[in-house]
Order: structure tokens, then C-alpha cells, then sequence
């Protein structure tokens, strides 16, 4: 049974946090514009963990707070606060997309809080405003110029929204929803603020992590390569690499090994 709980960051931000499940605490992390309802679709709870998903500034139920300070660095803070504060370090740590940035981020800069690391269709290596999160990006521009329908409209006729709609269709309805989330301005913010941001690690920090990881990916994701995925499973020491079925395809499929890769995981800890 899912159940929730208020955070107050240092700052009098209130977020909520989302958990499922009983036993050891594993944070893990949802993606841009997304929710804990994304984190929970996809979390084994059979492997005697608990999933805690901290619902980012502006997403879920939590508060935006002061737009100027949402970036990947603040999101991760707000987690390391919330460990800090409530959970026995070291903990498992993972996300998807956005969530993975922000896991990558944590244990890059706080090893101790870290024990284990599970990056789920990473959207960023090390480098900040990558090629593959333009179109979020664009959505943001758009929301910020355009009446929402309007904007709409321009995006799905326009290049990148034509060339998602022949290569990535599940990526494509998810920027479409994007058009009527709310708040709008809150959204817009978050499109264009978190796709030109990044973890701000570099590649050696990241080759010095020495911890046990998975890294999941797929096909047919043009916001989410499966390159970056395996580029991060290389540089890793010992990650491991799962291949798993794209929405796109089968989303009951995408599920069903989502949750055995991680239960998989998490059962050998």
C-alpha cells in the first residue's frame, strides 16, 4: 500500500514522499514532469524493499518553491537532506531518466549516502542540455511563447514532433501531455530549466565509482539512447547492463522487465 509523508527542505520548500512497501529503504526517483506514480508502476516490492520516492520541487504533490533554484543539483540536495535526516546511510539509490541524473549525482558527491546505484533510462551522461533532451526543451520554449492548444499544435507539426512520431512515438505522448500539465508556468520552467542542466559530474568521478550497479535501457527512445546506457554501464567497474522491452513495443512488457531486472538486483545486495 502506497503511503505519503511531508518534507520540509532547509529552505521551507514541502515535498512529498511517496513509499510502498516494507523493509530496507530504496530511494528511487522519477523523471521530469513525472511523479511517484512512475516510480511505483515499475519497483519490485517482493525483494524486501521499500520504495521511497522523494516527489521533486514541482512535480507530484510537491511545491515548486522558488523556480529560480530548480535544477538537477537542488533535487539531489533535497534527497541527501532527506537521508540525512530519516533514513540509516547508506541506501540504495536509482531513478529513471531525471531520476538517474540525480542517483548518478548523489553518489558521485555523496559516496557515504550511497550503497548501491540503479541508473534506469538515462537522459544524461555527464554533460549538461544533451542533443536527446532538445525536444523537452522545445516544449518548454513553446509553452513560454504560445497559448498551451497553439503550442501544441506547433510542436506535433513541426520537425522534431514529426521525427518522434515515426521513431519514438512513447516519447512523443509523453511531450504532448506535457502541453496540459499543471501548472503550465511551473512545467514550462521545469521543461526548459532541467533540460539544459545536467548531473555536473565529470567522467573520471564517475569512472571512480565503486559501488554495485545496474544500468537500464532500451530501444526506440530517442530522450532516452540506449547509448547513453550503455556508455554508463562501461564506465562504471562491474555494472551491469539489462536490455529491457521499450514501451513502445509492449508496455505490459516494459513492466514486467523493468521489475525483474530490478528485483534481480536488489535480491543479490
Amino acid at each position: 500500500m502506497r503511503r505519503a509523508q511531508p518534507f520540509a527542505t532547509s529552505g521551507g520548500t514541502i515535498l512529498n514522499v511517496d513509499m510502498a512497501g516494507e523493509g530496507a529503504p530504496a530511494i528511487f526517483q522519477h523523471g521530469l514532469c513525472g511523479d511517484a506514480a512512475q516510480t511505483d508502476e515499475v519497483f519490485p516490492l517482493e525483494t524486501g524493499y521499500r520504495r521511497v520516492t522523494v516527489e521533486a520541487r514541482g512535480h507530484g504533490r510537491s511545491a515548486a518553491g522558488n523556480v529560480e533554484q530548480l535544477s538537477i543539483s537542488t533535487f539531489c540536495d533535497d534527497i541527501a537532506a532527506y537521508i540525512e535526516q530519516n533514513l540509516e546511510r547508506p541506501v540504495v539509490v536509482g531513478g529513471i531518466s531525471m531520476g538517474a541524473a540525480i542517483a548518478l549525482r548523489l553518489a558521485v558527491k555523496r559516496p557515504d549516502f550511497v550503497k548501491a546505484l540503479i541508473l534506469a533510462r538515462p537522459a544524461w551522461l555527464t554533460a549538461s542540455a544533451p542533443d536527446n533532451m532538445a525536444p523537452n526543451a522545445e516544449v518548454g520554449r513553446l509553452l513560454k511563447t504560445l497559448p498551451p492548444d497553439e503550442a501544441r499544435q506547433a510542436f506535433l507539426a513541426g520537425p522534431v514532433g514529426m521525427r518522434l512520431a515515426a521513431e519514438a512515438p512513447d516519447n512523443l505522448a509523453s511531450l504532448a501531455g506535457f502541453f496540459s500539465r499543471s501548472p503550465l508556468d511551473v512545467t514550462a520552467e521545469l521543461l526548459t530549466r532541467i533540460s539544459n542542466d545536467g548531473p555536473d559530474v565529470t567522467d573520471d568521478e564517475v569512472g571512480n565509482l565503486a559501488l554495485p550497479t545496474l544500468v537500464i535501457g532500451h530501444d526506440r527512445d530517442s530522450i532516452h539512447p540506449l547509448g547513453h546506457a550503455h556508455a554508463l554501464a562501461a564506465r562504471i567497474a562491474g555494472a551491469r547492463f539489462v536490455q529491457i522491452t521499450p514501451k513502445t513495443e509492449s508496455r505490459p512488457q516494459y513492466v514486467a522487465d523493468f521489475r525483474l531486472a530490478v528485483g534481480n538486483f536488489l535480491k543479490e545486495l
